[in-house]
């Protein structure tokens, strides 16, 4: 995710992002090389120099009018007026024509271990961020339409039924494959991309922002990380558990109008069972940027389900802390993460999603410029 302080705000033509090492300025500046001549991104205008400071000059592109505003205010527009749908199917086109571009033009069969290890390689390590959040500590919670507690650990024990269909919800087993999968001389096609493709990253009209993962990355990796982004994190948790995020990048930082939630659960504590009916809402423009997402990734781009798993796990399970969660959202986040899993999970219906209808077609022009 974008690591800016409020970016956009100065009305300066030059943004100034710090970083915390000279080391971190200079491997952003490497990946941005590597990207300017392919990709639309900010001119990265020098590298200031002051005492105990590490900073990057870029051009602002929204003081200078080169672009208005993120993805995720599109998206958010899109829900709330369809008239900015086409805006939105522009912008994610886009974005999935430039990966399946530098893919075709930069990809190359490498060992993970030659990729960006930030989002991945780093994160699946032992001692890293999943064993923290996960497996060094039984973290309790109560299941959601009950006054039960049950822990992740405990709940591996349970059988569990989520819209009729028995899943497995271990997430220490989930964990130790990827871990296996993503092993760092397993070999990857992987591309020179901006590496963190979500919303607050991706400005309009189409520019990457944000380069502190650019490099070599997986292009299973990049497509996990923008279609969960889109599925899960943007319009919901986000907004829910990290609010600064959205609220010192995006321009705009409307509020998500639905979200994802467990309309029924049944507990069978003498057989160790658990029903679980849930719908997975969205608003309109995000359910229409997930289908144009997955049909340009996937579909278009060649990435089936079997290359996705081990990737989607570290997104769906290596953000946010799972003890930040309530366990109503922790419950819908292990169930899409062992739908993930399961080989019988299609892309379709993993990333199907029932769209809120729109509600204010006037509320656009209350809140933003009209679409481009």
């Amino acid at each position: 995710m974008s690591a800016v302080s409020r970016p956009w705000a100065s009305g300066t033509a030059t943004f100034y992002k710090e970083v915390t090492t000279r080391e971190a300025a200079e491997a952003e500046a490497q990946g941005w090389m590597k990207l300017a001549s392919r990709l639309q991104v900010p001119a990265l205008r020098g590298r200031p120099s002051l005492p105990g400071r590490h900073l990057l000059a870029y051009e602002d592109v929204f003081a200078g009018g080169r672009c208005e505003l993120l993805l995720g205010d599109v998206i958010a527009l899109a829900d709330r007026d369809p008239a900015v749908l086409p805006r939105l199917a522009r912008l994610v086109d886009g974005v999935c024509h430039d990966l399946r571009a530098v893919a075709s033009e930069t990809g190359k069969v490498v060992p993970l271990a030659e990729c960006v290890p930030a989002l991945y390689l780093d994160r699946i390590r032992p001692g890293g961020r999943l064993d923290r959040w996960y497996l060094l500590r039984d973290l309790a919670f109560t299941v959601p339409h009950t006054d039960v507690t049950l822990t992740v650990k405990e709940l591996a024990g349970y059988t569990v039924t989520a819209n009729g269909r028995p899943l497995a919800l271990n997430v220490a087993a989930i964990v130790d494959s990827a871990r296996q999968t993503l092993v760092p001389d397993r070999r990857w096609l992987a591309g020179l991309t901006q590496g963190d493709p979500t919303e607050p990253n991706i400005a309009d009209p189409l520019c990457w922002l944000d380069f502190a993962c650019a490099g070599r990355n997986t292009a299973a990796g990049e497509a996990a990380n923008l279609l969960w982004y889109l599925m899960a994190m943007g319009g919901w948790l986000v907004p829910c558990y990290q609010p600064d995020i959205y609220a010192r990048t995006l321009r705009l930082a409307l509020p998500a109008r639905t979200s994802p939630r467990i309309d029924h659960l049944e507990l069978h504590a003498a057989a160790r069972h658990i029903d679980i009916q849930y719908s997975w809402n969205t608003g309109a423009g995000r359910h229409a940027a997930i289908k144009r997402a997955l049909h340009g990734l996937c579909v278009q781009g060649g990435i089936g389900m079997d290359e996705l798993p081990a990737f989607l796990a570290l997104r769906i399970l290596g953000v946010i802390p799972a003890g930040r969660l309530t366990g109503h959202d922790l419950l819908l986040v292990l169930i899409k993460l062992a739908e993930s899993q399961d080989p019988a999970t299609s892309l379709d219906a993993f990333f199907t999603t029932a769209p809120a209808p729109h509600s204010d077609p006037g509320e656009r022009s209350r809140n933003a410029p009209a679409p481009a």
